[in-house]
């Protein structure tokens, strides 16, 4: 047992150290973003029809640094303010399934490749899904109902001069206070499952086919997982034998869908658009697994646990302390406020 708990420890370390210093530039960058791109923008640039604004939907949405909470109401205010329920849902399934810091943080944990090919498959399922929902999901039903509001300052346009302090403030305070929790506990089942599973288990007990995908699929769907804390457990996954693809679809279904956002958008935009947007998810999470594994034949994955063109360990061990530092405050600070 103490062996086990050692063990624990040591991964959870182990993973900190590597994506840390990478999570802490991408919270630099985001609370940098927060100001320059205002809710406002987002709603001006993506008004109107046709293919152009869903690809802008889309690139806006990648590396956009909105909170969990915010991409909902802010999706919602874009139909509201005159958006296409294609650009709505472009915007709606790019946005949560990657952002600046959570490219950083699949950089650093799950290497290059990945970190390229992730955000490519969240534009391409942004415009997927909108050109779909444009052309299948232009029924009129559930118009005029008031959409959720969002009170975290992401989703507001604040009206301070001292744009520096406001950004670092929401790079440090606000984006952690939202996905910090999520993130924790992502850490300890990435570390639990490097300490428990054996070595090739997912392989063994999965696959390596289309099956594995849609274990994944099934299991990312109906829960939230953010996109940044999901990245270590995809890590500690690949590692155990799940293959890069599997992992990938995880990657996308489960910060993409929830039964939070699914209902949101049943109620506000329609079923039919709803039904499209969730297929869209699906069979896009399942597409890119394919191309991901098949790309991936013969390629070594650089994957956290592996040495190789990482920071120096001294970089990485104070970034490590930093980010416990700035995550444990926010999450203690959420607590003591509740």
């Amino acid at each position: 047992m103490v062996d086990f708990a050692k063990s624990i420890i040591i991964d959870f370390w182990g993973t900190v150290a590597e994506m840390s210093p990478y999570l802490l530039f991408g919270f630099f960058v985001a609370g940098i973003l927060s100001v320059v791109i205002s809710q406002r923008s987002v709603e001006r640039h993506l008004g109107g029809r046709g293919i152009w604004p869903l690809l802008k939907a889309s690139l806006f949405g990648v590396p956009l640094p909105l909170c969990s909470c915010g991409v909902i109401p802010v999706s919602m205010s874009l139909h509201k303010h005159g958006a296409s329920k294609g650009s709505v849902i472009s915007f709606l399934l790019s946005t949560p399934q990657t952002g600046v810091d959570s490219i950083l943080v699949t950089l650093s944990l799950l290497g290059p490749i990945f970190a390229i090919f992730r955000p490519l498959a969240a534009l391409v399922t942004g415009i997927i899904g909108g050109i779909l929902v444009n052309v299948f999901g232009q029924s009129a039903e559930d118009k005029g109902r008031v959409p959720p509001k969002c009170s975290d300052e992401c989703c507001g346009d604040a009206k301070n001069n001292h744009k520096l302090a406001r950004g670092l403030k929401y790079g440090f305070v606000t984006l952690p206070r939202d996905i910090g929790r999520a993130m924790l506990i992502g850490l300890i089942i990435a570390a639990v499952i490097s300490a428990l599973v054996p070595d090739g288990y997912f392989a063994e007990k999965l696959g390596t086919g289309i099956f594995a995908m849609v274990v994944m699929m099934f299991l990312g769907i109906p829960v939230y997982v953010c996109a940044t804390a999901s990245v270590p457990v995809a890590a500690a996954l690949i590692l155990k034998g799940l293959t890069p693809g599997a992992a990938l679809v995880f990657l996308m279904t489960g910060p993409a869908t929830n039964a939070a956002s699914f209902v949101t958008i049943w109620k506000v935009l329609g079923k039919s658009t709803a039904i499209t947007y969730l297929a869209t998810v699906a069979g896009c999470a399942i597409s890119s697994g394919v191309l991901l594994d098949y790309i991936a034949v013969g390629v070594d994955f650089e994957i956290a646990a592996r040495p190789g063109w990482m920071l120096p360990a001294t970089v990485k061990y104070l970034s490590a302390v930093a980010l416990l530092a700035v995550l444990g405050l926010a999450v203690f600070g959420r607590a003591k406020r509740a």
